[in-house]
């Protein structure tokens, strides 16, 4: 693609990655076929390529974003199954957050958006925060259909039935392995998911601790940034991201770490960017180097060798995160791991496109992501499956409620495989609720 910036504008290290990420794009169109938003709505504006020509248009012209290029970039879900079908390499994740924080630069949003966007970034990122608002939406979860804007509905709808104790695992402390020690590693504990799901961590540190691996939880580290970065808050991502660089940096420096293990495939994908997000700040060579060693869990449970298990009678519907098989291309490790564990995994179809979670998309645009959870839980089911089990704990909130299946995080199965206790969703007052045959 031909582009006319100005050699003033390419003095903007953004604008000069845009212009390279740009000039990758030859039209062809291939991201229409794979794009979640443009297959349900229809509307070239609403696909990769149609996003690309104004976003395009927005910074050649470096004129203020309007209502029109605002509302087709906010429809984008950031799923990236644009880049994994791209032939010509187009980085497109770079672009639209740029475009984002360009939006949050010259755009002003109606109030009540603003509003919203507010309360999300002062709420989501803080477990504490997080774990009150919950609580506020059950109690008002009965009322959510007089709620008159949809957004409101959908923040109240999200609660879950109950909220999770809060762990201690989440302190900072260190675990030690079980036998001899093969791996040193730092766990994420994230923000969001210590609100919604403890069990997710309690069975990683056992999991990880159980394969030899001693695992620390660092002082300093939270929210990965993700959520705020993609509202286009470059400021407010960039701080608790830089929390997180100096906690674990802290880590490599003394004892050493082999890899930062991300059991949260969003954050993932947002820590292996932390080279690109902050190229241009001090903590350049840092991040680079806290980048460079984080892992998915799949990835590191692979080095580690999990052990063959015997087959667990289980039907495992497997859905693949977005930021997971396209933000981070890893495609087949949680597949290889739950099938040597001795579960039965199939897939559903059209597994490329995205549930409709997308981090706060839910929240922001719940009718399009409505639609979305409405395909992937129909495909899901289609497979009848006896669980559904993922890597991201967005889309298993966005799944599970819709579904009546239970549905667990990839690496509480493999933990129960191994030795650990049943997952809390499998179960009902103390009794399995699925068929097994162990």
């Amino acid at each position: 693609m031909q582009t006319t910036f100005t050699p003033e504008q390419l003095q903007d290290p953004a604008i000069q990655r845009s212009n390279e990420v740009l000039r990758t794009c030859v039209h062809c169109g291939f991201c229409t076929a794979t794009c979640p938003t443009y297959a349900i709505l229809g509307d070239e504006l609403d696909s990769p390529r149609g996003r690309i020509y104004m976003i395009k248009d927005m910074l050649e012209k470096g004129r203020p974003a309007d209502e029109k290029t605002v509302k087709h970039i906010d429809r984008c879900l950031s799923c990236l199954a644009c880049m994994t079908t791209c032939p010509s390499g187009v980085h497109y994740m770079h672009l639209v957050d740029h475009a984002r924080e360009y939006i949050e630069q010259t755009y002003k949003r109606p109030l009540s958006d603003r509003a919203l966007r507010w309360v999300l970034a002062r709420i989501l990122p803080y477990p504490t925060r997080f774990r009150l608002a919950l609580l506020g939406a059950k109690i008002g979860r009965p009322f959510a259909g007089l709620m008159p804007d949809a957004r409101l509905r959908a923040m109240l709808e999200m609660a879950p039935k109950t909220i999770p104790p809060v762990s201690r695992n989440d302190d900072p402390q260190v675990f030690a392995p079980q036998g001899d020690k093969r791996m040193r590693v730092a766990l994420m504990t994230g923000c969001a998911q210590r609100a919604l799901n403890t069990d997710i961590n309690d069975a990683t540190i056992r999991l990880l601790r159980r394969l030899g691996a001693e695992v620390v939880i660092a002082e300093g580290q939270g929210c990965c940034g993700a959520l705020t970065h993609h509202m286009g808050k470059t400021e407010e991502s960039h701080a608790t991201a830089a929390k997180n660089i100096r906690a674990w940096h802290r880590e490599m420096q003394g004892a050493g770490l082999d890899a930062i293990v991300i059991n949260t495939s969003g954050c993932g994908t947002t820590v292996k960017d932390y080279g690109h997000m902050f190229r241009n700040e001090p903590l350049a060579a840092e991040a680079a180097a806290v980048a460079g060693i984080a892992m998915d869990v799949s990835e590191v449970l692979v080095k580690l060798g999990l052990p063959e298990g015997k087959k667990q009678g289980l039907k495992v519907a497997y859905h693949a995160a977005c930021s997971l098989q396209h933000g981070q291309q890893i495609k087949t490790y949680p597949k290889d791991l739950l099938r040597r564990a001795g579960f039965e995994v199939v897939e559903p179809k059209d597994s490329h496109l995205c549930c409709g979670s997308a981090g706060t998309y839910n929240l922001m645009q719940p009718e399009i992501s409505k639609q979305l959870k409405a395909r992937k839980v129909e495909t899901l089911e289609a497979k009848a499956p006896d669980v559904i089990a993922a890597g991201n704990i967005g889309c298993m909130m966005q799944i599970g409620s819709g579904t009546q299946l239970p549905v667990v995080h990839t690496v509480e199965l493999l933990d129960w495989a191994t030795g650990g206790p049943v997952p809390r969703a499998l179960t009902k007052d103390g009794e399995m609720q699925v068929p097994l045959l162990r």
